[in-house]
């Protein structure tokens, strides 16, 4: 047999394959259970000792070649057909983006831009302070010294360590806190105390977790620190506030008397509601639920920012900017905001072009 010129013929039809369907056709004649090759295999048993030790390795050392030949020229048809696919799909960078971008926005932060633009047009400015709190803005400042039952109203994450002023470090329970650092920096920058008007949204942190409650979750706390400010000036604003956040005219409110430290008096905000389809809606007064708390903020607690409560008075109103989602975008649960379910967030996120407007609507859907 002249396995050379078997080999010869073999490796020259395998060279000049031009595509992996020619190429595949020849390793299946050639190495296949029927291949020739694979038949020259079977030779062998019939053999007698002094053929197979000249044939075995002639045949061996034939299908060890035509096999590292497949491969190589699979290889090399593979790199081409690739090289011509990068070649033809070139990517425009100048070309527009796509007419649907791809992100989406979260409803928290969607709802976020629309409180900042609602309170924006009533001249309200953004504050901020730390996530990580100390003890004594947290509460002391706020009318709660360590004795006092209202801590009791807080599960809160304390931290191990103090503070340079050996002050308890803890994750804040609520925005309120920024109340204080407002007043606290608006006497700085002008002693004597100004007017100050101000909305601090952000993240808080309490030990609770169920479908009305998560261990984080987000906060906005409003403060208007003037002179001759009543229950009417709150009254208005969060009517004002609701009816723009809700973008609709028959919301009704009920002021309910209540407690927080803080503030004195203090009261419960109740929206009306109807049912429609089974559930609620807000609007109209077939029904009552809980927004938010609110009050005049406590003579205590406007001494502790460095303002004189003989002449400065002033109200404070807080909620929860995640109930307010769930109110405005009908939402179940609150422990779906946070885990990251990419096919809640197509459901129920907003476009990021979709920028909230007093002009355009502050709750336009995607």
């Amino acid at each position: 047999m002249d396995h050379a010129a078997n080999g010869q013929e073999a490796l020259s039809r395998i060279a000049a394959a031009t595509d992996l369907d020619t190429l595949e056709g020849l390793r299946v004649s050639l190495l296949g259970k029927q291949g020739s090759i694979s038949a020259l295999l079977k030779t062998l048993g019939a053999m007698s000792p002094d053929e197979r030790k000249v044939e075995g390795p002639k045949i061996h050392a034939l299908r060890e070649s035509v096999t590292e030949a497949l491969a190589g020229r699979k290889a090399a048809l593979e790199n081409a057909a690739l090289e011509e696919q990068l070649a033809a799909q070139t990517i425009d960078l100048t070309l527009p983006a796509p007419e649907s971008p791809r992100g989406s926005i979260h409803p928290i932060s969607q709802v976020m831009d629309e409180l900042a633009e609602i309170f924006a047009d009533m001249g309200f400015a953004v504050a901020t302070g730390p996530e990580i709190e100390d003890d004594w803005h947290n509460f002391t400042a706020l009318n709660m010294p360590e004795s006092h039952p209202a801590r009791a109203m807080h599960d809160t994450f304390y931290f191990p360590d103090r503070d340079a002023e050996n002050r308890e470090m803890l994750l804040r329970t609520h925005t309120s806190p920024v109340q204080i650092r407002a007043m606290i920096d608006v006497v700085r920058e002008s002693p004597g105390g100004a007017p100050l008007r101000v909305i601090a949204p952000g993240r808080v942190y309490r030990s609770d977790s169920d479908a009305t409650h998560t261990p984080m979750f987000h906060q906005i706390e409003g403060l208007v620190i003037d002179k001759g400010i009543h229950l009417g000036h709150l009254k208005w604003t969060l009517e004002t506030f609701l009816k723009a956040f809700f973008e609709r005219e028959d919301i009704v409110l009920r002021l309910r008397p209540s407690y927080f430290p803080f503030t004195e008096p203090s009261v419960e905000v109740d929206v009306g509601y109807t049912i429609v389809n089974g559930k609620r809606v807000v609007g109209g007064s077939e029904g009552w639920m809980e927004v938010l708390g609110s009050g005049m903020v406590n003579r205590k607690v406007i001494a502790a920012g460095g303002l004189d409560p003989d002449e400065w008075q002033g109200f404070a109103f807080g909620t929860g900017v995640d109930r307010l989602a769930m109110l405005k975008y009908g939402m179940d649960d609150l422990r779906a905001f946070f885990d990251g379910d990419v096919r809640w967030l197509s459901h129920y996120g907003f476009s990021a072009l979709d920028v909230p407007t007093l002009s355009g609507g502050v709750g336009t859907a995607a």
